[in-house]
């Protein structure tokens, strides 16, 4: 099946759709333009070649990357931090068969593979934006989400910041000798951006997390080259050999007779004239690196990454490195969502394929959200959450697991027969829950404590 008939068939699924009505009426009484006027300006000679900002911002992030251990771990431990739980598929009302498409999509695009989606989070962090090409077969199934390189990716819009037409929304061009290799509909490439200079201008790229950063990083990489430089040329230790009243024919036979045993350790030295060989000491502690630190402190305030959390502790109190692994999360929820939702559109894509149009709030996918608690910390919250009445789902969301698997095993953990009756629950049936309950201001500090009955509620 051809790409016009897959644009034939997604449009009439999109009719479909509750709201595909009121689209064309949005767009008509659209006024003014979305881009600032530097954007619209920029987009006006950016019609043959990528935006050559985004392009320098990638390549000097990928050497920053490649030469930088620091900037390495950064965009390595963002990138295990946000898909380190997994995607996460829920729904309001169990609902099989989109539970089945979903199982389906993932095991196609490998979403259940931490090296897949570590490749796709990585690629964002580092270049800012995600092209993700979304591959069908004759079956109309979408069977590959493939990642490219975004430097190579040319929106295809007016001065206005609005695409000229869906069916040509994005070029693929060559950077070496600007053609144009191919182009996308908007269906079938999704750039996922981050921080662009505006979500609703579609020709805006988004920005590397280091973006702003790269210019610190120069300065630290030459201050840092400077400092061993300075200990290299200054520590040693040095003489000074003083002949009183000695020509200089008589000076430079007494410093050949010197140096030609340089590869032997001097121990003494014969004088016929009044002198004397003074030792000159070299630097032998060089602590004067406040520049230095200023640089360091001021690449990290540019960074997700707390600096405490890469091993730079000095001066910092363990209240205050909490406060900041807490605000490195909050980021990683951001960058979660932003991610998850590309993911999002490609099963959407899937389904309209299918001929399925679902309620946007009928499912949800999503990345398991990290915390910076501890286990028991979960557990007494979840615990408290249930005493509330809390729905199961989100309880089991909230503590890491997939709601969709764990309704699944609590149904057949249901249906095993109990082989030693007479104990708690019945014959056939799970044992019943225990009853929970909250004694405000018991525990230390004033919080409240958890309390757990063994017998059901």
């Amino acid at each position: 099946m051809g790409l016009t008939e897959i644009w034939s068939k997604l449009r009439g699924a999109i009719a479909a759709t509750p709201n595909a009505q009121a689209s064309p009426a949005v767009r008509d009484t659209e006024r003014g333009r979305r881009a600032t006027p530097e954007n619209g300006m920029k987009y006006l000679y950016r019609l043959m070649w990528v935006d050559p900002e985004v392009r320098q911002a990638i390549l000097d992030v990928r050497e920053m990357d490649r030469k930088d251990g620091r900037v390495k771990r950064i965009h390595s431990r963002v990138a295990r931090d946000t898909v380190k739980g997994g995607l996460v598929f829920t729904q309001l009302a169990p609902r099989r068969s989109l539970l089945k498409e979903w199982q389906s999509f993932a095991h196609r695009l490998q979403l259940q593979r931490v090296e897949k989606l570590k490749s796709d989070a990585r690629g964002l962090a580092m270049e800012g934006n995600l092209p993700l090409q979304w591959v069908i077969n004759d079956d109309l199934d979408v069977v590959a989400a493939v990642r490219m390189p975004s430097e190579t990716i040319l929106p295809n819009v007016d001065e206005a910041g609005r695409f000229k037409d869906v069916r040509d929304a994005y070029w693929q061009i060559d950077v070496m000798s600007g053609a144009r290799l191919t182009g996308f509909p908007l269906w079938q490439l999704f750039l996922c951006r981050f921080d662009p200079d505006s979500f609703d201008d579609v020709g805006a790229m988004g920005r590397p997390f280091l973006d702003a950063s790269r210019d610190p990083w120069r300065k630290l990489r030459m201050t840092e080259e400077d400092l061993v430089i300075r200990r290299r040329t200054r520590a040693p230790l040095r003489l000074a050999h003083v002949l009183k009243g000695a020509t200089k024919g008589e000076l430079e036979t007494y410093q050949a007779a010197v140096e030609s045993d340089k590869g032997e350790i001097t121990t003494d030295f014969y004088l016929n004239k009044e002198g004397g060989v003074t030792a000159l000491q070299g630097d032998a502690n060089l602590g004067e690196i406040n520049d230095v630190v200023h640089l360091l402190d001021t690449f990290f305030a540019g960074s997700p990454f707390p600096k405490g959390l890469m091993g730079y502790t000095d001066g910092l109190a363990r209240d205050i490195l909490e406060d900041l692994k807490r605000d490195y999360y909050e980021e990683i929820d951001v960058f979660q969502d932003t991610l998850s939702f590309a993911y999002a559109e490609g099963f959407r894509l899937q389904l309209l394929l299918k001929g399925i149009v679902p309620d946007p709030e009928e499912y949800a996918i999503s990345f398991a959200e990290r915390r910076t608690e501890t286990p028991n910390q979960v557990a007494d919250r979840m615990l408290k959450w249930k005493a509330l009445a809390i729905p199961q789902d989100i309880v089991d969301e909230e503590m890491g697991f997939n709601p969709e698997i764990m309704r699944q095993r609590r149904e057949a953990a249901a249906k095993e027969v109990d082989p030693y009756p007479g104990g708690p629950g019945t014959i056939g049936q799970p044992p019943g829950p225990g009853k929970v309950s909250i004694t405000p201001n018991n525990a230390p500090k004033g919080e409240s404590m958890t309390s757990i009955g063994n017998s059901p509620a």
